[in-house]
């Protein structure tokens, strides 16, 4: 495989991760929103926190990843993107200061009207953040984002149609991993009444993504119409069909309360649209820009890749064993917990 295809195979891996990871972590932020008021939303919020606690800047590295690759890979799209794009970019870095921010600081704070403020910046944090992200990613799929220096219109490049359905597909899809993910981490430590409450709120949030994605492929065939055809009837058909089929399965599985079965099926839900984007577009990556024409050169590449082959040996296995010890941690010591009442 060519240099140029490697280098967006490995971005889309790490756009991929950060995703599932982070979009989960946002999702959280957003259940913590919808928690209710301090008393009857405590226990959900503390489940929250409990769980996404020792990760949530450790997402963030899949971001970085993605955004260094993308500026040492495609130079010139990366440049189109930043300044074209950089009033949703801007407000979604924004959002993610102002959501680590808040979160620490919440956990630190002793007075209820910190607490209440810390919570509130952190929760729409989370909201606003991957809306804004989303409107980027609609932005570059509707061909709104030409080559060059800030050619782009500054608002309706991002302020579209497409792009405000990704948004809010990318709030829902954050919410709905967020949900499948909980489930399991309720039901581990014995809180079967927040696994029953999560359950639902996973089953309603699938409902609404089904819905939002539906909505999305109408705007597509409107507003971009070559995406839609790669979708529907191209190569990227069978990542569609991927995301239908798993989205679809997801729910059965809610219901059944398999919650271990369902964060694979609804990953795989997410996965395959995000895919089935990368794929249908390709090799176009802005208007009349190809792969190989914005790519950078042999040598530029060649060195971006082997670096990362190198850092990937350190990065990947210390990621697995974060994630692996906080899940046995989390267990063992609610399994202590009981046995000390």
């Amino acid at each position: 495989m060519p240099l140029p295809e490697i280098m967006l195979a490995v971005l889309w891996i790490g756009l991929t991760a950060y995703v599932l990871f982070a979009g989960a972590d946002f999702g959280g932020g957003v259940w913590d929103l919808l928690a209710g008021g301090a008393a009857t939303g405590r226990r959900s919020r503390e489940l929250v926190e409990h769980s996404i606690g020792p990760v949530w800047e450790a997402n963030h590295v899949w971001l970085i990843f993605v955004l260094v690759l993308m500026w040492t890979g495609v130079p010139s799209v990366f440049a189109a993107v930043a300044s074209t794009l950089y009033i949703p970019l801007t407000l979604a870095a924004l959002g993610i200061i102002a959501r680590g921010a808040a979160f620490a600081f919440r956990k630190a704070s002793t007075e209820l009207w910190q607490q209440r403020l810390f919570g509130a910046t952190f929760a729409f944090s989370s909201v606003v953040t991957p809306f804004f992200l989303g409107t980027v990613a609609g932005a570059i799929a509707s061909g709104r984002v030409p080559p060059g220096i800030a050619k782009g219109d500054l608002v309706t490049s991002w302020a579209n149609p497409t792009s405000l359905v990704a948004g809010a597909l990318a709030v829902g899809t954050a919410a709905y991993l967020a949900a499948c993910y909980l489930t399991r981490d309720a039901e581990r430590t014995g809180q079967k009444d927040l696994a029953e409450e999560f359950r639902r709120r996973a089953l309603v949030a699938g409902l609404v993504v089904g819905v939002l994605s539906a909505a999305g492929l109408l705007v597509l065939h409107a507003d971009a119409p070559r995406l839609f055809a790669e979708l529907t009837s191209g190569r990227a058909l069978p990542f569609l069909v991927l995301s239908v089929v798993a989205g679809v399965a997801s729910l059965p599985l809610l219901w059944l309360r398999r919650y271990l079965a369902v964060r694979i099926t609804g990953a795989l839900a997410v996965v395959g649209l995000l895919w089935g984007w990368g794929v249908g577009q390709y090799p176009v990556l802005l208007p009349g820009v190809t792969l190989r024409e914005a790519a950078a050169t042999g040598t530029v590449l060649a060195a971006s890749l082997g670096a990362l082959a190198v850092g990937a040996v350190l990065l990947v296995p210390s990621l697995w064993w974060l994630y692996a010890t906080f899940q046995r941690g989390h267990t063992a010591g609610k399994d202590r917990e009981q046995a000390g009442s």
